[in-house]
């Protein structure tokens, strides 16, 4: 993620300078994203805590939105790759 000042962590920052693709990071990321909302659903009652629950389920919902996008980029542009072959 990005810091207040705007610098990438360290670990983002190393694949950049390796020249990972941004949608590759960003795929990366998301999963990492997803896993952690996954294990705070589980930590969280529906019935105990429900504002607390729709919240990460929410979020879940929208992060696995952003990496079914980065997915099919990475898949599109890969075939635009591929057809000019």
């Amino acid at each position: 993620m990005i810091n207040i000042n705007g610098k990438l962590e360290p670990r983002l920052q190393k694949l950049v300078d390796l020249g990972e693709s941004g949608t590759d990071i960003m795929h990366g990321e998301l999963k990492n994203l997803m896993l952690d909302a996954q294990q705070g659903l589980l930590n969280v009652s529906e019935l105990q805590d429900y504002p607390t629950y729709r919240y990460i389920s929410g979020y879940l919902d929208a992060l696995t939105e952003c990496y079914t996008l980065t997915y099919n980029l990475a898949f599109a542009l890969n075939e635009r790759i591929v057809s000019r072959g």
